[in-house]
């Protein structure tokens, strides 16, 4: 008989949850070329999940880098997405209180 436990595919060297680095990296430069909000908040979200669960030791460390980065591009874009919406919302009011003065 074989005493060698069989392999599974949903984890990593060691135990450890296989890292989702890619697939959060991938959102964050979406977010940033394309997607917005709807791809940068869930990068931001899983980045900060998955990195604790590195910090923990519950996750294949490997893919620190490519998780920050991604998280890193999500946060990027929801605070310029933000901070742009808060510019028109600005312009908008200061446009109706302009044409409320002058009408």
């Amino acid at each position: 008989m074989n005493d060698v436990p069989p392999t599974t595919h949903g984890t990593a060297p060691g135990g450890l949850e296989p890292h989702r680095g890619t697939l959060i990296l991938v959102l964050g430069i979406l977010s940033l070329v394309l997607c917005g909000f709807f791809t940068g908040i869930p990068a931001w979200i899983m980045g900060k999940g998955d990195l604790a669960k590195i910090k923990d030791g519950m996750m294949d460390p490997e893919g620190e880098g490519t998780t920050k980065a991604g998280m890193i591009c999500g946060m990027i874009c929801c605070i310029i997405t933000a901070v742009s919406l808060a510019i028109v919302l600005f312009i908008v009011i200061l446009g109706g209180g302009l044409a409320a003065l002058n009408g």
